[in-house]
């Protein structure tokens, strides 16, 4: 078997294995969505209200519905994911075989990074499509918002998975980010009901939910907060590069 077969056998495993976790499915793919529409079913929260800061609630709080599937797969499915192949000794064994470890974790990035994609579009196609909302203001900044912050929320998960020595370990950091990063983005409360000083702190916090938000509605995302979170993707990338281990 040449490594190119090899390889397209692994990928396949592993879409597989994906698909029969329905856990992952639902919360990552699909629970964004639902909340989504059980909060546009109610008309109040579709109309432009001063109590919103003047928007819609629904409008002020899909980007923040975005964030949740980025940070699940990047912080609690792939990184555990990982660990525990490593714990069990699959990327040693691995390493005899045409297909080397570090192909498994190019596959993983891919399938979650592509779950989140197809999340998103469900999302927008939903808010956009049946409850009226306006498209984002500047596509292009909305893009390249949710790529970078795709990228920063990635490499944090490989961080987790290069540092966490158990995969229950690496299940802890990972609920920690999440819990983190879902505060700061609004998803607990939307972010136009946070004090200030919050607000603006995660303007930089992985994903970078203000970026998606103004991007969205607003002017767009400014040059410094796709910086920082370019920054923090090569940092952590950087980091995950020199301290994962395969055994």
């Amino acid at each position: 078997m040449t490594a190119r077969s090899a390889t397209a056998v692994l990928a396949r495993t592993e879409a597989r294995l994906f698909l029969r976790e329905p856990g992952t499915l639902l919360l990552a793919l699909l629970l964004p969505t639902v909340l989504l529409v059980g909060l546009g079913a109610v008309p109040a929260l579709r109309e432009p209200s001063p109590a919103f800061g003047g928007q819609a609630f629904l409008s002020g709080y899909t980007p923040s519905l975005l964030g949740w599937s980025l940070a699940f797969l990047a912080l609690q499915t792939m990184p555990a994911n990982l660990v525990a192949y490593r714990e069990k000794g699959i990327l040693r064994r691995l390493a005899i075989t045409p297909v080397r470890p570090a192909v498994v974790l190019q596959v993983q990035l891919l399938l979650n990074v592509v779950t989140a994609a197809i999340a998103m579009v469900l999302v927008v196609v939903v808010a956009v499509g049946v409850f009226g909302s306006a498209p984002p203001r500047h596509p292009l900044a909305f893009a390249a918002a949710f790529v970078i912050g795709s990228a920063s929320m990635f490499a944090l998960g490989l961080l987790i998975a290069a540092l966490a020595p158990r995969a229950k370990a690496a299940a802890a950091l990972g609920t920690l980010g999440l819990l983190v990063t879902q505060f700061f983005g609004g998803l607990y409360l939307p972010r136009f009901l946070l004090p200030e000083v919050i607000v603006r702190i995660g303007e930089f916090v992985p994903p970078g939910i203000g970026a998606f938000q103004s991007a969205w509605t607003g002017d767009g995302a400014t040059p410094v907060q796709l910086t920082v979170l370019s920054a923090v993707a090569v940092v952590a990338t950087v980091a995950a590069v020199r301290y994962f281990r395969w055994e």
